[in-house]
């Protein structure tokens, strides 16, 4: 065979969804993928219903998606992938604190977390580390989880201690959504989220309804300003 009879194969890229609910992001992320030698582009999506559906009809190798998504939390979609689909990876990049977010995402099924304060080749390193079957977590989270390991089971306090449900209804109180939108965004009935909402008083040590309202909007607002 000589030279001239050969044709070379294009490189077979791996196939990633973004999951994202923020247009220019989810964009910019999006053409950083593209640009990439080993990765394109098979959709993308800006909620969990929709994300299921390109995951269930298109031949995807990774997930990235953010927590926070039009509808219910990124958590209860992360959920879901690894309960239909337990060899997809998915990698959370989201401006939310690692601190709080990092080893939950990883108990619903995730594969990495990474802020979207990294710079973009840190991104398609965590990326191409979780394709190759790893975790990806920053340095300074994989030593706390270390530590809690080898320390033994330790007493959570705070917002730590408040479960994934929780904490989501929490954030939503935050943004100063009512009862019932939570409960509409949530699907389930407004009794629900008065349960929820009971539980987190509780943990936090509040006494009423109006502390619950400004410790979730002071907590909102000092995430987005850590993010900024």
């Amino acid at each position: 065979m000589t030279n001239g009879d050969f044709t070379a194969s294009p490189p077979v890229k791996a196939a990633v969804l973004i999951i994202e609910d923020h247009p220019l992001f989810r964009q910019g992320l999006s053409w950083l993928v593209n640009s990439q030698a080993d990765m394109e582009v098979c959709g993308t999506a800006d909620n969990i219903a929709d994300g299921l559906v390109l995951v269930r009809s298109t031949p995807v190798q990774l997930v990235v998606m953010d927590i926070t998504l039009k509808g219910p939390s990124g958590l209860e979609l992360i959920k879901e992938i690894a309960a239909q689909h337990v060899d997809l990876p998915v990698l959370v990049l989201s401006s939310h604190e690692e601190s709080l977010y990092g080893e939950r995402v990883l108990r619903a099924g995730a594969k990495g977390y990474i802020s979207k304060d990294q710079p973009p080749e840190r991104v398609i390193s965590a990326m191409r580390q979780v394709l190759l079957g790893q975790t990806y977590l920053s340095p300074q989270m994989t030593a706390r989880i270390v530590r809690s390991f080898s320390g033994g089971p330790a007493h959570i306090a705070g917002i730590g201690g408040l479960t994934d449900r929780e904490l989501e209804v929490f954030q939503l109180i935050g943004r100063g959504h009512t009862t019932r939108e939570i409960g509409e965004r949530l699907n389930v009935g407004a009794s629900t989220v008065e349960t929820y909402r009971a539980r987190i008083k509780t943990k936090l040590n509040l006494e009423n309804a109006t502390q619950l309202s400004h410790e979730a909007v002071r907590w909102v607002e000092s995430s987005q300003v850590s993010a900024a």
